[in-house]
Order: C-alpha cells, then sequence, then structure tokens
C-alpha cells in the first residue's frame, strides 16, 4: 500500500517529538541518529531518510528548537514597566516546558560557539531580543515607569541578568524556583526604576 502525505507529515511530527524529548532528556550534545532513533523506537535507517548527517540532523533540531521558542504563548502586557517584566518573565525557566526549551538552548550554546555560522546567527537572535526589549524599555521611559537612559543599554543588561538567572536555575533548580526567579527579577526591575 503507498504511502500518503499525510503518513508522511505524521511521521515528521513523530520524528519532531523524538528529536524533541533526546534534547529535553539528554541536551544538545546528547542528540545522535541512534537516540533519536530509540526515543522513536525505529532504526537509525529510517531516520537518515530524514537527516542525512549529523549536521541535517543539527540544523533541524535548531529550527525545531526556534519555532517552539517562537510559539510559546507570551504575557501581553502594553507599554509599561509591565511589558518590560513580562518580556523577562517569557524567558525564565517557571514551567516544566519552559525549563526544557531553557535546558536545550543552553545545551546548544557549544555547537553554536564551536560553529562561526551557528554563532553568527546565535548572535543575530540574540540582538534581535534585545531590539524587542529595548522598544519596551522606551516605552516606559515614555510613561516615566523607567527613568531617562539608553534604552539599548538599559535592554542589554536586563537580558544579560535573565538569562544569567536561567543558567542558575537550570544548574539550581531547588535554590532558584521560579517563585524565587520571579522575586530575583523584580528586585532587580526596581533597581532600574530607583534613583540613578
Amino acid at each position: 500500500m503507498p504511502r500518503t502525505k499525510g503518513d508522511h507529515e505524521a511521521r515528521r511530527r513523530d520524528v519532531s517529538e523524538a528529536v524533541w524529548q533526546v534534547m529535553a532528556t539528554r541536551g544538545f550534545a546528547g542528540l545522535t541518529l541512534r537516540a533519536v532513533a530509540a526515543q522513536l523506537g525505529a532504526t537509525t535507517g529510517l531516520l537518515t531518510h530524514y537527516f542525512p548527517t549529523k549536521q541535517a540532523l543539527v540544523e533541524y533540531a535548531l529550527d525545531l528548537l526556534e519555532q517552539r521558542t517562537l510559539s510559546r504563548p507570551r504575557r501581553q502586557a502594553g507599554k509599561s514597566l509591565a511589558a518590560v517584566r513580562d518580556a523577562l518573565l517569557d524567558i525564565l525557566p517557571l514551567t516544566p516546558e519552559a525549563t526544557d526549551s531553557n535546558r536545550i538552548w543552553v545545551s546548544s550554546w557549544d555547537a553554536a560557539l564551536s560553529d562561526p555560522a551557528l554563532s553568527t546567527d546565535y548572535a543575530r537572535k540574540y540582538a534581535q531580543s534585545r531590539d524587542r526589549l529595548s522598544e519596551r524599555v522606551a516605552a516606559a521611559q515614555e510613561t516615566g515607569e523607567l527613568p531617562p537612559g539608553n534604552p539599548q543599554h538599559i535592554a542589554a543588561g536586563a537580558q544579560a541578568f535573565t538569562l544569567g538567572l536561567v543558567v542558575q536555575a537550570l544548574f539550581a533548580p531547588a535554590e532558584f524556583p521560579p517563585q524565587r526567579q520571579i522575586e530575583l527579577l523584580d528586585d532587580y526591575l526596581a533597581t532600574l526604576t530607583g534613583p540613578r
């Protein structure tokens, strides 16, 4: 019986889920054709139909990570300091899904740092994130909730603080549970609103 397009799409979804599960449990370094095949309950031969090389698997995994990150629900708070806070909360590993996503992002940094093309792409993504955050910072400055200053500079500091908090929460989840992450973020934001 010939395969239908629906069969192919269903198999591709299964493969995507297996890739995601391997990255979530083993990190980016544990992403191999063999591990994905085992998660899928298939042979590596089947996977080579989708990913003829390890590099193809890595590229697909990075695309999948970006798609899932972009499709995650986001908080929407309008133009205020709350919007800055919401953007930063969306980065933190506050839920199991966000923890998996952050674990994968952090574990992918090694691959990105060792590949000039990936490194350039990651730098672009983080710069775009800072640009979006700086727009929220500027809006909060217009409402008077944040004091005047360079929005790009403030956004870079906030992004750096939040990414550092992500790493600490991933390595010491008992010490940095969701409520403590939120408290630390709120403390950080309070320093931005105080006198300079």
